[in-house]
């Protein structure tokens, strides 16, 4: 599956990037997250539909804020995340947009991890 795109409310959530466009890797290290691969493993990730990570952002800048990621088992799905220090709310409106998703589109009973 490709990275789908959801509304948040005040936020959007994209599939991490990092072109010639958007490099979410500095915002990434402002998480804790220093793995040069990491945003190339999520897309593998996505591509073999065995974990669904979204990138939690600002919509009129695009940065970065947190990531929410989902892990499908099954007819389960596992959903967490974090967020860089003071988006406490961009990461809460992003988790309940991505359980919603899971729940609606992709048929998942989703527990938070």
């Amino acid at each position: 599956m490709e990275p789908i795109e959801i509304n948040a409310g005040s936020w959007y959530l994209r599939g991490l990037r990092a072109d010639e466009r958007v490099d979410d890797r500095p915002a990434l290290a402002d998480g804790g997250i220093t793995d040069p691969d990491h945003v190339a493993a999520r897309a593998r990730q996505w591509a073999g539909g065995e974990h669904y990570s979204w990138a939690v952002c600002e919509p009129t800048t695009g940065e970065l804020l947190g990531e929410v990621g989902l892990t499908p088992a099954g007819t389960d799905g596992t959903l967490g995340g974090w967020a860089r220090p003071g988006h406490d709310a961009a990461l809460a409106a992003a988790t309940a947009a991505v359980r919603r998703f899971a729940e609606g589109a992709l048929g998942l009973t989703v527990a938070d991890r």
